[in-house]
Protein backbone atom coordinates (compact mmCIF):
# COMPACT_ATOMS: atom_id res chain seq x y z
CA UNK A 1 0.00 0.00 0.00
CA UNK A 2 1.11 3.47 -0.54
CA UNK A 3 -0.36 6.32 1.31
CA UNK A 4 -0.10 9.55 -0.98
CA UNK A 5 -1.26 12.79 1.17
CA UNK A 6 -2.24 15.92 -1.27
CA UNK A 7 -2.71 19.28 0.06
CA UNK A 8 -5.57 21.49 -0.27
CA UNK A 9 -5.43 25.66 -0.68
CA UNK A 10 -5.79 26.69 3.11
CA UNK A 11 -8.49 29.43 2.80
CA UNK A 12 -6.29 31.47 5.78
CA UNK A 13 -3.61 30.56 7.25
CA UNK A 14 -2.79 27.85 9.77
CA UNK A 15 -6.41 26.37 8.29
CA UNK A 16 -4.59 23.85 5.91
CA UNK A 17 -6.42 20.47 5.11
CA UNK A 18 -5.49 17.31 3.35
CA UNK A 19 -7.12 14.59 1.26
CA UNK A 20 -5.79 10.98 2.21
CA UNK A 21 -5.43 8.39 -1.04
CA UNK A 22 -4.26 5.04 -0.72
CA UNK A 23 -2.78 3.05 -3.41
CA UNK A 24 -2.98 -0.55 -3.54
CA UNK A 25 -2.00 -2.58 -6.42
CA UNK A 26 1.21 -2.82 -9.04
CA UNK A 27 2.32 0.78 -9.52
CA UNK A 28 2.46 0.12 -13.34
CA UNK A 29 -0.56 -1.93 -13.78
CA UNK A 30 -2.87 -1.79 -16.81
CA UNK A 31 -5.71 -1.13 -15.26
CA UNK A 32 -6.89 1.78 -12.16
CA UNK A 33 -10.14 1.55 -10.37
CA UNK A 34 -10.85 5.00 -8.01
CA UNK A 35 -12.86 4.71 -5.12
CA UNK A 36 -13.69 7.14 -2.76
CA UNK A 37 -16.20 7.78 -0.02
CA UNK A 38 -18.25 10.84 1.83
CA UNK A 39 -18.38 13.46 -0.70
CA UNK A 40 -21.02 14.80 0.95
CA UNK A 41 -19.51 14.60 4.51
CA UNK A 42 -22.40 13.82 6.37
CA UNK A 43 -22.95 10.45 4.61
CA UNK A 44 -21.13 8.18 6.44
CA UNK A 45 -21.84 4.42 5.91
CA UNK A 46 -19.21 4.57 2.83
CA UNK A 47 -16.51 5.80 4.83
CA UNK A 48 -17.05 2.60 7.04
CA UNK A 49 -17.22 0.42 4.05
CA UNK A 50 -13.23 2.19 2.72
CA UNK A 51 -13.20 1.09 6.16
CA UNK A 52 -13.49 -2.40 5.81
CA UNK A 53 -12.08 -2.10 2.16
CA UNK A 54 -8.70 -0.96 2.90
CA UNK A 55 -8.24 -4.23 5.11
CA UNK A 56 -9.21 -6.45 2.64
CA UNK A 57 -7.35 -4.94 -0.35
CA UNK A 58 -4.19 -5.04 2.06
CA UNK A 59 -4.50 -8.72 2.86
CA UNK A 60 -5.41 -8.98 -1.12
CA UNK A 61 -2.50 -7.18 -1.67
CA UNK A 62 -0.09 -8.86 -0.02
CA UNK A 63 -1.50 -12.68 -1.49
CA UNK A 64 -0.44 -11.06 -4.98
CA UNK A 65 -4.02 -10.92 -6.35
CA UNK A 66 -4.28 -7.42 -7.26
CA UNK A 67 -4.18 -7.43 -11.20
CA UNK A 68 -5.20 -3.42 -10.95
CA UNK A 69 -4.09 -0.13 -9.26
CA UNK A 70 -7.08 0.43 -6.61
CA UNK A 71 -6.65 4.21 -5.35
CA UNK A 72 -9.19 4.63 -2.47
CA UNK A 73 -10.06 7.74 -0.82
CA UNK A 74 -11.92 7.14 2.58
CA UNK A 75 -12.59 11.08 3.30
CA UNK A 76 -12.89 13.02 0.28
CA UNK A 77 -14.45 16.07 1.73
CA UNK A 78 -12.05 17.38 4.86
CA UNK A 79 -13.82 20.99 4.45
CA UNK A 80 -17.33 19.46 4.87
CA UNK A 81 -16.77 17.52 7.90
CA UNK A 82 -15.41 19.93 10.25
CA UNK A 83 -18.74 21.80 9.10
CA UNK A 84 -20.76 21.36 12.87
CA UNK A 85 -23.18 23.77 13.50
CA UNK A 86 -24.32 23.47 17.23
CA UNK A 87 -23.84 19.84 17.06
CA UNK A 88 -25.67 19.36 13.44
CA UNK A 89 -23.12 17.95 10.80
CA UNK A 90 -23.37 19.97 7.45
CA UNK A 91 -21.63 18.00 5.30
CA UNK A 92 -23.63 18.58 1.74
CA UNK A 93 -23.31 22.43 1.30
CA UNK A 94 -19.92 24.59 1.81
CA UNK A 95 -20.95 27.16 4.13
CA UNK A 96 -18.93 29.56 2.53
CA UNK A 97 -20.21 29.83 -1.18
CA UNK A 98 -23.66 27.77 -0.78
CA UNK A 99 -22.40 25.59 -2.88
CA UNK A 100 -23.22 21.24 -3.44
CA UNK A 101 -19.74 19.92 -2.62
CA UNK A 102 -20.81 16.92 -5.70
CA UNK A 103 -21.19 19.88 -8.34
CA UNK A 104 -19.43 22.10 -10.34
CA UNK A 105 -16.25 19.84 -11.62
CA UNK A 106 -14.58 21.19 -13.85
CA UNK A 107 -15.79 20.28 -17.85
CA UNK A 108 -13.18 19.71 -19.99
CA UNK A 109 -14.34 17.87 -23.05
CA UNK A 110 -14.34 20.61 -25.50
CA UNK A 111 -10.49 21.45 -24.43
CA UNK A 112 -9.45 18.16 -24.18
CA UNK A 113 -11.26 17.82 -27.95
CA UNK A 114 -9.44 20.67 -28.88
CA UNK A 115 -6.28 19.79 -27.91
CA UNK A 116 -6.34 15.74 -29.65
CA UNK A 117 -8.55 16.50 -32.54
CA UNK A 118 -5.33 16.57 -34.91
CA UNK A 119 -3.86 13.71 -33.07
CA UNK A 120 -6.72 11.24 -33.17
CA UNK A 121 -6.38 7.63 -35.37
CA UNK A 122 -7.63 4.24 -36.28
CA UNK A 123 -6.39 2.82 -33.40
CA UNK A 124 -9.16 2.58 -30.56
CA UNK A 125 -6.20 2.24 -27.75
CA UNK A 126 -3.99 5.13 -28.88
CA UNK A 127 -6.88 7.56 -29.23
CA UNK A 128 -7.73 6.49 -25.59
CA UNK A 129 -4.43 6.53 -23.79
CA UNK A 130 -3.90 10.04 -25.98
CA UNK A 131 -7.36 11.31 -24.21
CA UNK A 132 -6.24 10.40 -20.72
CA UNK A 133 -2.69 12.03 -21.52
CA UNK A 134 -4.56 14.86 -22.57
CA UNK A 135 -6.73 15.25 -19.56
CA UNK A 136 -3.54 14.46 -16.73
CA UNK A 137 -2.05 17.63 -18.64
CA UNK A 138 -5.39 19.91 -18.38
CA UNK A 139 -6.25 19.08 -15.11
CA UNK A 140 -2.31 19.77 -14.01
CA UNK A 141 -2.38 22.92 -15.59
CA UNK A 142 -5.61 24.41 -13.89
CA UNK A 143 -5.27 26.12 -10.54
CA UNK A 144 -7.42 26.71 -8.08
CA UNK A 145 -8.20 29.80 -6.21
CA UNK A 146 -10.56 28.79 -3.21
CA UNK A 147 -10.33 25.76 -1.08
CA UNK A 148 -13.43 24.22 -2.44
CA UNK A 149 -11.97 24.25 -5.73
CA UNK A 150 -8.81 22.82 -4.85
CA UNK A 151 -10.54 19.73 -2.74
CA UNK A 152 -12.31 18.85 -6.34
CA UNK A 153 -9.43 19.21 -9.07
CA UNK A 154 -7.27 16.90 -5.84
CA UNK A 155 -10.72 14.66 -6.56
CA UNK A 156 -10.82 15.36 -10.02
CA UNK A 157 -6.66 14.39 -10.81
CA UNK A 158 -6.66 11.57 -8.49
CA UNK A 159 -9.61 9.98 -10.80
CA UNK A 160 -9.15 11.14 -14.41
CA UNK A 161 -7.62 8.49 -15.78
CA UNK A 162 -9.60 5.30 -14.07
CA UNK A 163 -11.14 2.52 -16.18
CA UNK A 164 -13.80 2.37 -13.03
CA UNK A 165 -14.62 5.66 -10.51
CA UNK A 166 -16.91 4.53 -7.47
CA UNK A 167 -18.77 7.05 -5.78
CA UNK A 168 -20.25 6.10 -1.86
CA UNK A 169 -22.85 8.00 -0.58
CA UNK A 170 -25.60 7.43 0.80
CA UNK A 171 -29.72 9.09 1.55
CA UNK A 172 -31.61 10.51 3.98
CA UNK A 173 -33.83 6.78 4.60
CA UNK A 174 -33.21 4.77 1.86
CA UNK A 175 -32.55 1.84 0.20
CA UNK A 176 -29.58 0.65 -1.54
CA UNK A 177 -29.39 2.49 -4.98
CA UNK A 178 -27.19 3.80 -7.50
CA UNK A 179 -26.99 6.10 -10.16
CA UNK A 180 -25.04 5.78 -13.61
CA UNK A 181 -25.69 6.17 -17.46
CA UNK A 182 -27.06 3.67 -19.93
CA UNK A 183 -23.93 3.63 -21.80
CA UNK A 184 -22.07 1.97 -18.71
CA UNK A 185 -25.30 -0.15 -17.37
CA UNK A 186 -23.95 -3.19 -19.30
CA UNK A 187 -20.66 -3.23 -17.19
CA UNK A 188 -22.13 -1.62 -13.70
CA UNK A 189 -25.58 -4.36 -13.89
CA UNK A 190 -23.29 -6.77 -11.83
CA UNK A 191 -22.20 -4.09 -9.34
CA UNK A 192 -26.01 -3.25 -9.30
CA UNK A 193 -26.52 -7.43 -8.28
CA UNK A 194 -24.04 -7.43 -5.65
CA UNK A 195 -24.97 -4.59 -3.98
CA UNK A 196 -28.37 -5.28 -4.02
CA UNK A 197 -29.35 -2.34 -5.36
CA UNK A 198 -33.03 -1.94 -5.47
CA UNK A 199 -33.60 1.03 -7.50
CA UNK A 200 -30.93 1.83 -10.62
CA UNK A 201 -31.23 5.25 -12.13
CA UNK A 202 -29.72 6.11 -15.49
CA UNK A 203 -29.54 9.17 -17.26
CA UNK A 204 -26.23 10.13 -19.50
CA UNK A 205 -26.22 13.87 -18.73
CA UNK A 206 -28.39 14.66 -15.26
CA UNK A 207 -27.06 18.40 -15.18
CA UNK A 208 -25.24 19.84 -12.47
CA UNK A 209 -21.71 18.75 -13.46
CA UNK A 210 -21.19 15.86 -10.32
CA UNK A 211 -18.33 14.06 -9.73
CA UNK A 212 -19.29 10.89 -11.66
CA UNK A 213 -20.47 12.60 -14.60
CA UNK A 214 -17.60 14.61 -15.08
CA UNK A 215 -15.48 11.33 -16.10
CA UNK A 216 -18.44 9.40 -17.86
CA UNK A 217 -19.84 12.94 -19.57
CA UNK A 218 -16.67 14.01 -21.24
CA UNK A 219 -15.89 10.66 -23.29
CA UNK A 220 -19.91 10.65 -24.34
CA UNK A 221 -19.38 14.00 -25.80
CA UNK A 222 -15.78 13.16 -27.32
CA UNK A 223 -17.40 10.26 -28.92
CA UNK A 224 -20.83 12.06 -30.09
CA UNK A 225 -18.09 14.70 -31.58
CA UNK A 226 -15.61 12.37 -33.06
CA UNK A 227 -17.57 9.29 -33.30
CA UNK A 228 -18.36 9.23 -37.32
CA UNK A 229 -14.25 9.69 -38.01
CA UNK A 230 -12.92 8.35 -35.02
CA UNK A 231 -13.19 4.99 -32.64
CA UNK A 232 -13.35 6.56 -28.90
CA UNK A 233 -13.96 3.69 -26.40
CA UNK A 234 -15.59 4.59 -23.22
CA UNK A 235 -12.44 5.28 -21.41
CA UNK A 236 -14.23 5.60 -18.14
CA UNK A 237 -17.29 4.64 -16.45
CA UNK A 238 -18.64 6.16 -12.91
CA UNK A 239 -20.97 5.18 -10.48
CA UNK A 240 -22.95 6.38 -7.39
CA UNK A 241 -23.81 3.83 -4.56
CA UNK A 242 -26.28 5.19 -2.22
CA UNK A 243 -25.87 3.00 0.71
CA UNK A 244 -29.09 2.92 2.47
CA UNK A 245 -29.49 6.16 5.14
CA UNK A 246 -27.58 8.05 6.93
CA UNK A 247 -28.00 6.09 10.03
CA UNK A 248 -26.77 2.86 8.74
CA UNK A 249 -23.67 2.54 9.74
CA UNK A 250 -22.51 -0.76 11.21
CA UNK A 251 -19.92 -2.99 11.05
CA UNK A 252 -22.73 -5.89 9.52
CA UNK A 253 -23.72 -3.62 6.69
CA UNK A 254 -20.84 -2.04 5.73
CA UNK A 255 -18.88 -5.81 5.63
CA UNK A 256 -21.76 -7.03 3.55
CA UNK A 257 -21.18 -3.99 0.87
CA UNK A 258 -17.39 -4.64 1.41
CA UNK A 259 -17.62 -8.01 0.17
CA UNK A 260 -20.00 -6.98 -2.74
CA UNK A 261 -17.30 -4.84 -4.06
CA UNK A 262 -14.61 -7.69 -3.66
CA UNK A 263 -16.89 -9.92 -5.65
CA UNK A 264 -17.65 -7.17 -8.54
CA UNK A 265 -14.02 -6.45 -8.64
CA UNK A 266 -13.20 -9.56 -9.18
CA UNK A 267 -15.41 -9.96 -11.81
CA UNK A 268 -14.48 -7.43 -13.61
CA UNK A 269 -10.63 -8.41 -13.70
CA UNK A 270 -9.20 -6.29 -11.48
CA UNK A 271 -8.60 -8.94 -8.51
CA UNK A 272 -7.58 -12.39 -8.87
CA UNK A 273 -10.20 -14.67 -7.56
CA UNK A 274 -13.25 -16.82 -8.77
CA UNK A 275 -16.38 -14.74 -9.37
CA UNK A 276 -19.33 -15.22 -7.07
CA UNK A 277 -22.45 -16.00 -8.52
CA UNK A 278 -24.44 -13.35 -9.87
CA UNK A 279 -27.94 -12.48 -7.25
CA UNK A 280 -31.26 -11.97 -9.13
CA UNK A 281 -31.81 -8.12 -9.30
CA UNK A 282 -34.79 -7.07 -7.09
CA UNK A 283 -35.58 -4.47 -9.79
CA UNK A 284 -34.84 -3.48 -13.46
CA UNK A 285 -32.89 -0.32 -14.19
CA UNK A 286 -35.13 2.77 -14.72
CA UNK A 287 -34.22 6.30 -16.28
CA UNK A 288 -33.38 9.38 -13.74
CA UNK A 289 -35.95 11.39 -15.42
CA UNK A 290 -38.54 8.60 -14.59
CA UNK A 291 -38.56 9.23 -10.92
CA UNK A 292 -40.81 11.88 -9.09
CA UNK A 293 -39.73 14.01 -5.98
CA UNK A 294 -42.65 13.82 -4.22
CA UNK A 295 -43.65 17.60 -2.84
CA UNK A 296 -45.89 18.43 0.00
CA UNK A 297 -47.67 21.81 -0.66
CA UNK A 298 -48.38 22.41 2.66
CA UNK A 299 -45.89 22.58 5.82
CA UNK A 300 -46.98 20.10 8.58
CA UNK A 301 -45.64 17.45 10.71
CA UNK A 302 -44.54 14.55 8.39
CA UNK A 303 -46.14 11.17 9.29
CA UNK A 304 -45.44 8.55 7.06
CA UNK A 305 -47.27 5.36 5.68
CA UNK A 306 -45.25 4.40 3.13
CA UNK A 307 -41.52 3.20 3.72
CA UNK A 308 -38.55 2.99 1.75
CA UNK A 309 -38.33 0.58 -0.27
CA UNK A 310 -42.07 0.10 -0.65
CA UNK A 311 -43.29 -0.45 -4.33
CA UNK A 312 -45.81 2.30 -4.58
CA UNK A 313 -49.46 2.10 -6.86
CA UNK A 314 -50.13 5.48 -8.90
CA UNK A 315 -52.12 7.80 -6.63
CA UNK A 316 -51.23 5.21 -3.73
CA UNK A 317 -50.95 7.52 -0.28
CA UNK A 318 -46.89 7.85 1.08
CA UNK A 319 -47.94 10.41 4.12
CA UNK A 320 -50.17 12.79 5.84
CA UNK A 321 -49.46 16.12 6.66
CA UNK A 322 -50.50 17.35 10.02
CA UNK A 323 -51.41 20.96 11.05
CA UNK A 324 -51.47 21.02 14.53
CA UNK A 325 -53.01 24.19 15.16
CA UNK A 326 -56.03 23.61 12.74
CA UNK A 327 -56.16 19.87 13.07
CA UNK A 328 -55.95 19.84 9.10
CA UNK A 329 -54.96 16.12 7.77
CA UNK A 330 -53.01 16.81 3.84
CA UNK A 331 -52.60 13.26 2.71
CA UNK A 332 -49.35 12.99 -0.05
CA UNK A 333 -49.81 10.97 -2.82
CA UNK A 334 -47.38 9.45 -5.46
CA UNK A 335 -48.85 10.53 -9.13
CA UNK A 336 -47.19 7.30 -10.90
CA UNK A 337 -46.72 3.67 -9.83
CA UNK A 338 -42.38 3.13 -8.67
CA UNK A 339 -40.29 1.98 -6.09
CA UNK A 340 -39.96 4.65 -3.34
CA UNK A 341 -36.52 4.33 -2.72
CA UNK A 342 -35.59 6.94 -0.69
CA UNK A 343 -37.56 9.62 1.85
CA UNK A 344 -36.80 12.72 4.26
CA UNK A 345 -35.73 12.06 7.34
CA UNK A 346 -37.05 15.58 8.52
CA UNK A 347 -40.48 15.16 10.59
CA UNK A 348 -41.57 18.52 10.34
CA UNK A 349 -41.95 19.56 6.90
CA UNK A 350 -42.17 22.87 4.69
CA UNK A 351 -44.27 24.01 1.97
CA UNK A 352 -42.70 22.76 -1.57
CA UNK A 353 -40.29 20.85 0.57
CA UNK A 354 -39.56 17.01 -1.37
CA UNK A 355 -40.55 14.71 1.20
CA UNK A 356 -39.81 11.42 -0.74
CA UNK A 357 -38.58 10.03 -4.29
CA UNK A 358 -40.18 7.26 -6.47
CA UNK A 359 -38.44 5.54 -9.31
CA UNK A 360 -40.77 4.98 -11.83
CA UNK A 361 -40.41 3.26 -15.57
CA UNK A 362 -41.68 6.53 -17.94
CA UNK A 363 -39.46 9.23 -18.13
CA UNK A 364 -40.90 12.83 -17.76
CA UNK A 365 -38.83 14.83 -16.41
CA UNK A 366 -35.84 16.78 -18.62
CA UNK A 367 -32.86 19.56 -17.86
CA UNK A 368 -31.80 19.35 -13.93
CA UNK A 369 -32.34 15.77 -12.66
CA UNK A 370 -30.41 15.82 -9.59
CA UNK A 371 -31.73 16.75 -5.91
CA UNK A 372 -30.53 20.28 -5.05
Amino acid sequence: MRHQIHDLLAPVPGTARQIHSFHFGPEQAKGKIYIQSSLHADELPGMLVAWHLKQRLAELEAAGRLRSEIVLVPAANPVGLEQVLMDVPLGRYELESGQNFNRWFIDLSEEIGNAVEAQLGDDPQRNLELIRASLRTALARHTATTQLQSQRLTLQRLACDADMVLDLHCDFESVVHLYTTPEAWPQVEPLARYMESQASLLATDSGGQSFDECFTLLWWQLQERFGEHFEIPLGSFSVTVELRGQADVNHPLASRDCQALIDYLIRFGAIVGEAAPLPAMPFPATPLAGVEPVVTPVGGLLVYSASAGQYLHAGEKIAEIIDPITDRVTPIHCTAAGLMYARSLRRMATAGMVIAHVAGAEAYRSGYLLSP
